[in-house]
């Protein structure tokens, strides 16, 4: 957690989620960490993990079984890759071309500089 910066902690566990979904580490229909036990792994207060899981919840990529925990919902995988995908059209993308056209660069330069074997 960076506690530094402008985005909210609860933003940045919502973050970590997604990224724990989108890599597969958090399967679809199965258990994600409680409350305190990812409390305990990012070194925060369980309100805040509790912030971010009523948002997931709000996403319907998260649900609560009565009793036995979270469980990533059955779609999580679509609906995250969806929810990034639109970020980075509407945030990501201006930016970096916005960047791009300042410093003079081409596609081709960044194409070259990207290291897309390793992606």
């Amino acid at each position: 957690m960076d506690f530094h910066a402008e985005k909210p902690i609860y933003q940045q566990i919502v973050d970590y989620a997604f990224a724990k979904i989108l890599s597969g580490e958090w399967p679809e229909g199965k258990r994600i960490p409680s409350v305190r036990e990812l409390a305990a792994l990012m070194c925060v207060n369980t309100h805040t993990i509790l912030k971010a899981y009523d948002y997931l919840q709000l996403l319907d990529i998260i649900m609560v079984k009565r009793g036995m925990g979270y469980y990533l919902a059955e779609n999580a995988h679509a609906k995250v890759n969806e929810s990034r995908r639109k970020t980075f059209l509407s945030t990501t993308a201006p930016a970096f071309f916005r960047e791009m056209k300042l410093l003079g660069l081409t596609v081709e330069e960044v194409l070259a500089a990207a290291d897309l074997e390793g992606v």
